[in-house]
C-alpha cells in the first residue's frame, strides 16, 4: 500500500474543501463576527452547541475563543434539557455546529433556546435544513467529499468547521483589539505568558554580577573582571557610573586574530559605543525582540539615568524557558 500517496490524497481533498470554504465566505461571516463582538462587549458569552465530532470541534473552537478574550462555554446537547441550560443567559450568542443541520439531539434544544433572548449562528452544511431555517446567521460549511475512502468518517467536514471557527476567533481577536499582553494574562504558565508578564529586572543578572570597568582599564583587566564574574561582556562606565560602551568575549576574539597584544590596549578604544540597552521596568518580551533584532547576546539594563543596573545574557533565557 502506498501510504504517502494515500496521505497526500487525504490532504488534497481537505485543502480543496478549505478553498471552497474560502471562496464562499460572504457577509454572513461579517455579521457573525459582529454579533459575537457585540455580545462579548456587553459581558455576554458564546454558547457552543454540537454533537459527536461536531461537538468535539465545537469544544476546540470554544477553547480558542476563550483563550483569546471571548468567553465561551460548551453546552452538551444531551444534558441541556436536564439542567445544563442554566449556563445560558439572555444576551448570549449560540454557535451551533451540525454538518447536516438535522442532528436530532441538537434540534431538541432549539425550542428551549427560543425561550431565551439569544441569537444563533449556525455552522451548517445544508441551507435547507431545520437548523439553517432556525438560526439568525448561517455559515455554510457544506463539502463535496469527505477525505475518508469509505465516505463515512467526518474528515473534510470537521476540518472545514474547525478552520471556520479559527477564522471567526482570529478576526474577532483583531476586531476587539486583543493584544499579546492580553493573551499572556490567560496563559501565565506558558512561554508567551512568562515572557510577556515578567519584567526585565526579574530576568536580568543583577549589578553585583555585572562586570564594570572604567575607560582607562586595559582589555586584560576587562577580561579578568569578566572571568571573575563569569560574564560574557564587560560594561564600560564613566566616573558618574553612566554607560559608555560594552566589550564582549566575542570582541576580544576578533581583535586577537589580528593583534596578539590586544590585552594591553585600552578597552575604551575597542568598546562598542552606545550599546543597545533596555530599561529595568520594561516587559521581558522587549528583551526577546531586541536580542533578535540586533543579533546580540548581551543586553545592558539601565536605570533612568543611563546607569547600568544589570545585564541580560541570552544564555539565561533558555534556563528561564523564555527561548
Amino acid at each position: 500500500m502506498q501510504y504517502l500517496e494515500r496521505a497526500k490524497r487525504v490532504l488534497d481533498i481537505e485543502i480543496f474543501e478549505l478553498q471552497r470554504l474560502r471562496e464562499r465566505l460572504d457577509d454572513g461571516f461579517t455579521r457573525a463576527v459582529e454579533m459575537i463582538r457585540e455580545t462579548v462587549e456587553a459581558r455576554g458569552k458564546v454558547v457552543v452547541l454540537g454533537v459527536g465530532k461536531s461537538g468535539q470541534i465545537g469544544a476546540k473552537i470554544a477553547a480558542t475563543l476563550t483563550s483569546t478574550g471571548s468567553p465561551a462555554v460548551v453546552l452538551d446537547s444531551l444534558n441541556a434539557l436536564h439542567g445544563d441550560l442554566g449556563m445560558v443567559a439572555d444576551g448570549d450568542v449560540v454557535l451551533a455546529l451540525s454538518a447536516s443541520g438535522e442532528t436530532e439531539e441538537l434540534l431538541r434544544v432549539l425550542p428551549a433556546l427560543a425561550r431565551f433572548q439569544v441569537r444563533i449562528i449556525a455552522l451548517c452544511g445544508d441551507p435547507k435544513s431545520t437548523l439553517a431555517q432556525n438560526c439568525d446567521v448561517l455559515l455554510d460549511v457544506n463539502i463535496e467529499q469527505e477525505a475518508c475512502p469509505l465516505h463515512l468518517a467526518p474528515t473534510s467536514s470537521t476540518t472545514v468547521m474547525l478552520a471556520l471557527g479559527d477564522a471567526i476567533a482570529m478576526v474577532l481577536l483583531e476586531a476587539r483589539g486583543f493584544q499579546k499582553e492580553d493573551f499572556a494574562r490567560f496563559h501565565p504558565g506558558g512561554m508567551v505568558g512568562r515572557s510577556l508578564l515578567m519584567r526585565v529586572h526579574q530576568i536580568m543578572r543583577p549589578r553585583s554580577a555585572l562586570a564594570v570597568v572604567t575607560p582607562d582599564a586595559t582589555v586584560r583587566v576587562a577580561l579578568k573582571t569578566m572571568t571573575d564574574l563569569r560574564a560574557g561582556a564587560a560594561v564600560i562606565a564613566d566616573g558618574d557610573g553612566r554607560l559608555l560602551g560594552i566589550f564582549t568575549h566575542g570582541d576580544f576574539a576578533r581583535y586577537f586574530q589580528t593583534d596578539s597584544r590586544v590585552g594591553e590596549r585600552l578597552v575604551a578604544d575597542l568598546m562598542t559605543l552606545n550599546p543597545v540597552t533596555v530599561p529595568q521596568d520594561k516587559l521581558a518580551v522587549e528583551v526577546l525582540n531586541l536580542l533578535e533584532r540586533h543579533r546580540i547576546d548581551d543586553l545592558v539594563v539601565v536605570d533612568e539615568n543611563q546607569v547600568p543596573v544589570g545585564i541580560v545574557d541570552s544564555q539565561d533565557l533558555t534556563k528561564l524557558k523564555l527561548l
